[in-house]
């Protein structure tokens, strides 16, 4: 093979990427059967699982799915999983990824009810404060009834559409010109700043929108998927569950909202940039502009948003149906109502959630990993070995550091079913099981916000269109979460120590 031949094959690998990054990946697939040989299967699972991290956290150098995808696949090929049994994994979780292909398309044609509603909420609120604890409150209570996933589609599509709007001005060009926001090759030097305060801007409503959706999505039984596995297992209704949760949700609840506002005035962690007076402005004039051009078309189609808006809330939170059928049922009536017909343009609404689809395939076969080498297995042995007073907290530790470097879904998934085991062997009481289950949601819901990987909302923000645009890196949003992470989780624990 000449050298020429090299050069290509080397470029062509993983594209773009650096040299260093390139390199990284394949000393990871050198090694991996290297060290099932000499270390053993646990050893290399849990190294595996922290490449799977590596990809991740440098999602900016090289969207995660072919590096991670390429660790996976070696996973398979050298015995630590099997195909069969990633396959069980990803039917396990198909409720999931029905969820991303439909709900958060159909989210894209809902966008312009959403831009709307937010435009109006930005151009009217001055204080960043209060439109940031504005923001919190709003994904906490959507993510009470919807999956967060949906609630962090539904920011990203307004933080896309705030970002367009100005970058487009910032560029010279008015709002019907067509123009690329992905790039600052054509923003005027003088907007230059005001193009990065309003980067840290948006940053700071994501993080404090993609928190919010944690603060709410414990708190039900359809804020997130595991709350509904474990409600099934312990025979739950809506409010019991509810009611359940509330001693440690709604402290949590309280705190997370406070820390909002103490980011926001101290201006730590990332937090606490304003939106300059100049973007505003735009804002406003865009606001304006749209209003005063706005077609009876136009107002019928936003009055048809809105009403399947009501319709989704109410289809999710009575669970009319399996959460992606809602969400199919969504973009058939959206589209059906507002006349778009043509297949490129539903096509569309497809581009932002497939690629994160694939990646989350790709996970399953990571938990696969997991599930067959055993390797939480030891931590839970340990807990339920403990006086019956420690236990819950002890789970509640144990679900909320796994769940950082893992899938929580996954996590909760694996708890409930050892302590539902633990009360029909007759280990446990039915009163330890509630406690357990009550540790195990919260644990899996609440420290899991530390990282992208505990979080599938966060692992979608940080994956998706708008954080490249904003300087969202993995190692920023783990640092803008750490204060949220302290703060929910000591708050947790004091709640499950001294309610359960």
């Amino acid at each position: 093979m000449n050298q020429s031949t090299m050069s290509a094959i080397t470029r062509n690998f993983l594209g773009n990427s650096p040299i260093w990054y390139k390199q990284a990946i394949l000393f990871f697939l050198v090694a991996n059967p290297i060290l099932l040989l000499t270390a053993g299967p646990v050893v290399t699972g849990w190294l595996l699982i922290f490449e799977f991290i590596f990809t991740l956290a440098m999602a900016l150098k090289c969207y995660p799915l072919q590096p991670g995808g390429l660790i996976a696949i070696e996973a398979v090929v050298i015995g630590l999983t099997d195909p069969h049994n990633v396959y069980h994994e990803i039917n396990a979780n198909l409720e999931v990824i029905l969820l991303l292909m439909f709900m958060v398309a159909g989210i894209y044609f809902m966008k312009d009810l959403l831009l709307w509603v937010f435009t109006k909420i930005l151009v009217k609120v001055r204080s960043k404060t209060t439109i940031s604890l504005l923001f919190s409150i709003s994904a906490a209570f959507l993510s009470a009834f919807l999956d967060a996933l949906t609630v962090t589609a539904v920011l990203i599509s307004v933080g896309v559409g705030f970002y367009s709007v100005y970058h487009k001005v910032a560029s010279g060009k008015n709002n019907d010109s067509a123009h690329d926001h992905t790039s600052d090759h054509d923003v005027h030097e003088e907007r230059r700043q005001d193009l990065d305060e309003f980067r840290g801007f948006l940053r700071s409503l994501l993080m404090h929108g993609a928190v919010g959706t944690a603060l709410g999505g414990v708190c039900t039984l359809v804020g997130e998927p595991q709350n509904l596995l474990i409600a099934q297992k312990a025979e739950w209704t809506f409010v019991e569950f509810f009611v359940r949760m509330a001693p440690i949700t709604m402290p949590v609840l309280a705190v997370g909202l406070l820390t909002v506002v103490v980011l926001e005035k101290t201006g730590t962690f990332g937090y606490g940039a304003k939106l300059p007076e100049n973007v505003r402005q735009i804002l406003v004039d865009y606001d304006k502009d749209q209003s005063a051009k706005m077609t009876k078309k136009q107002r019928v189609s936003l009055i048809v948003q809105a009403a399947v808006a009501v319709f989704l809330v109410i289809g999710l939170a009575f669970h009319l149906a399996p959460v992606g059928m809602i969400g199919l049922t969504v973009i058939i009536l959206l589209t059906a109502f507002n006349g778009i017909t043509e297949e490129h343009q539903i096509g569309k609404a497809f581009e932002e959630a497939l690629p994160f689809t694939a990646l989350l395939v790709v996970f399953f076969t990571v938990v696969s990993v997991i599930h067959d080498q055993h390797l939480f297995q030891p931590i839970i042995h340990m807990a339920l070995s403990l006086e019956p007073s420690q236990q819950p907290s002890v789970f509640f530790i144990a679900n909320g550091v796994l769940s950082a470097i893992s899938d929580n879904v996954f996590v909760a998934t694996v708890y409930i079913n050892e302590i539902l085991a633990a009360l029909n062997a007759g280990d446990i009481t039915r009163e330890q099981f509630d406690h357990l289950a009550v540790a195990v949601n919260t644990g899996t819901n609440i420290p899991s916000v530390a990282t992208p990987n505990g979080q599938a909302a966060f692992l979608f923000l940080l994956t998706s269109a708008i954080a490249p645009l904003i300087r969202l890196s993995y190692g920023t949003m783990v640092w803008m979460a750490l204060p949220y992470t302290i703060t929910m989780s000591v708050t947790g624990l004091l709640a499950v120590i001294y309610a359960l």
